[in-house]
């Protein structure tokens, strides 16, 4: 049942009057504090003895390595696991919100009551006045409690719900004709849309976001950073996107060491700062003060960088109020990662003719889609049917035949083509060590040789002999990046590489493929890979695509480019 803006009372009640939306504001500077908290599993300590307070208007990104213990943070913080030591405490008063991961929880609810039951305790005083009004036997009594509660949901801004609520679907991308369908008759992005707004409704005081850009789009991960950059609140974030990183965060919160310690600043001002303590240690005959005067120099231009962003780390002055001494370079580590052709690519390189392919149904995945590409252009393929972009990827790659049209590729053309599925890379056929598994795809079959390359990928010490069926999902792509490292392509297809990886071999990827000699053709959701890296965009629908000259960033604010697919996409729909 929806929240609805006219309420209809029984004769013997006075007509209330609906209150004007207000909102409550808790003046206090601490949101939540971590008093001394400890959690273990077994021998395994994650973290101990975590002393942090999350403050009102401030965004904390957390970070850390694969099984640091990211979200099982965010589950203390909401209170979905009690810690081994110590407490959590919120300040009276608070409301939060966590993003929900099931993403079946809401099946046969409508989609706009999905959203309105966001708000629990508005949801909840909504459905208790409503049952006092529908019960024709409701005492004098009953409708003093009413007239209580309908001041209470006025309070809360119940009053403007539905629109509200509706406004914050479109937004999303969520059109007016699905906000009354049930949650089972949409699609998982969509789901994933309506599980946002619904942790966003009603403006939570305390706001948790696990992965919250995973399965979005262009369009809404960028609203979605706009939103939280403005927002007045306290959000604590976990997302392996750099990008979003650096647009809403003001703090990061980075988990190692087996501690957890805040510092100001946004993903880049934290990455760099490290890279940058980092070379400092390494080279001992550097003099303190001369350290200390170059990280003083390079947070002085970040922040002035910074000022002229729509970065959130610009509303905040704490920069400059930073302690030198508390920093200290991350213990994580970078998998070395360099694409090097084994020969220079020639004038022609690939031509594309016509191509279209319908899936096992029937249905039109894409047409008529030509091209040219030149020497040094790295495109990026945008699609919103993931089925139609993967398929492409197998036809470019002679994985998968075409329906119609052709495919050329340059004699000088050596391709690696990276599948976003590699299940068939890691079967019970092809159940070896890690040193067997590598070996099949090198020249160089010597031991110690493929053992140095997997080191170089973090695969260290017995790990090297593990079992390629065990792997977990990032150390399969770490394998795949070796396998195309290994081939010397001038040549890439990538289909979404950096799914499963950390963060830290994310920004590996990126300084390689910046850095690469050859042309490409990826697809991804990371939108700081894409935008450092892409030159050139093609988007592709069942009824046509678009090809533009321009970087990401340009392509996706673009008005004319816009219209463009707001007309592509409508005929698909037609």
């Amino acid at each position: 049942m929806a929240f609805f803006r006219t309420q209809f009372f029984p004769h013997k009640f006075l007509s209330l009057q609906p209150f004007p939306q207000t909102t409550i504001t808790n003046t206090d500077a601490n949101m939540i504090t971590v008093d001394n908290v400890g959690l273990q599993f077994g021998r395994q300590v994650l973290f101990d003895e975590v002393n942090l307070k999350f403050t009102r208007g401030n965004c904390y990104g957390v970070i850390g390595a694969n099984g640091a213990g990211k979200s099982t943070f965010l589950k203390i913080l909401s209170g979905e696991i009690e810690p081994n030591r110590g407490s959590i405490s919120i300040d009276p008063g608070n409301r939060m919100a966590v993003l929900t991961q099931n993403h079946f929880a809401f099946e046969e609810e409508t989609v706009l009551n999905t959203v309105l039951m966001g708000h629990k305790e508005m949801y909840r005083i909504h459905e208790e006045k409503d049952a006092i009004y529908m019960n024709p036997d409701a005492s004098e009594a009953d409708g003093l409690r009413a007239a209580e509660l309908e001041n209470e949901y006025g309070h809360m801004g119940g009053w403007t719900a539905e629109s509200d609520a509706a406004e914050l679907l479109s937004n999303m991308g969520i059109k007016e004709d699905l906000h009354y369908k049930l949650m089972k008759e949409l699609t998982g992005p969509e789901k994933v849309k309506v599980l946002l707004a619904q942790a966003l409704f009603g403006s939570p005081d305390l706001l948790l976001l696990d992965e919250p850009t995973n399965d979005l789009d262009a369009e809404t991960a960028t609203w979605l950073a706009d939103f939280l950059a403005d927002y007045q609140n306290t959000v604590i974030v976990v997302s392996h996107d750099r990008y979003f990183l650096d647009m809403v965060c003001t703090h990061m919160v980075d988990i190692d060491f087996k501690k957890i310690r805040i510092f100001t600043g946004n993903y880049t001002f934290w990455y760099e700062t490290s890279q940058l303590m980092i070379s400092q240690m390494a080279n001992k005959n550097k003099k303190t003060e001369a350290k200390r005067a170059e990280l003083i120099e390079f947070i002085a231009r970040f922040s002035a960088n910074a000022s002229k962003s729509r970065q959130a780390t610009s509303r905040k002055k704490a920069l400059e109020k930073l302690n030198i001494d508390e920093m200290q370079p991350s213990s994580r580590k970078y998998p070395f990662i360099h694409f090097r052709p084994d020969r220079e690519p020639g004038d022609q390189i690939l031509r594309v003719n016509n191509l279209s392919k319908h899936d096992q149904n029937g249905d039109l995945l894409f047409s008529k889609l030509s091209f040219t590409m030149n020497k040094g252009e790295k495109i990026a393929l945008l699609g919103r049917n993931t089925t139609a972009v993967n398929t492409l990827y197998d036809v470019l790659a002679g994985v998968t035949p075409a329906d119609t049209g052709t495919i050329e590729f340059g004699q000088t053309i050596t391709v690696e083509y990276m599948p976003n599925e590699n299940t068939q890379f890691f079967t019970d056929k092809n159940d070896v060590n890690l040193v067997d598994w590598l070996r099949q795809y090198s020249k160089e079959k010597d031991e110690q040789f493929i053992r140095g390359f997997l080191g170089r990928m973090l695969f260290s010490g017995e790990e090297v002999y593990k079992q390629s069926s065990v792997l977990s999902g990032g150390e399969k792509v770490r394998c795949m990046l070796s396998k195309a490292m290994l081939g010397g392509p001038n040549f890439l297809l990538l289909d979404e590489p950096t799914n499963h990886l950390d963060l830290e071999s994310i920004t590996a990827l990126n300084n390689a493929l910046v850095e690469f000699k050859g042309n490409l053709i990826m697809t991804s959701h990371d939108h700081a890979l894409l935008s450092s890296v892409a030159n050139r965009i093609i988007e592709i629908g069942p009824t046509g695509y678009i090809d533009s000259l321009m970087t990401f960033d340009e392509y996706i604010k673009s008005e004319k480019i816009r219209v463009q697919r707001e007309a592509l996409y409508e005929r698909e729909m037609a």
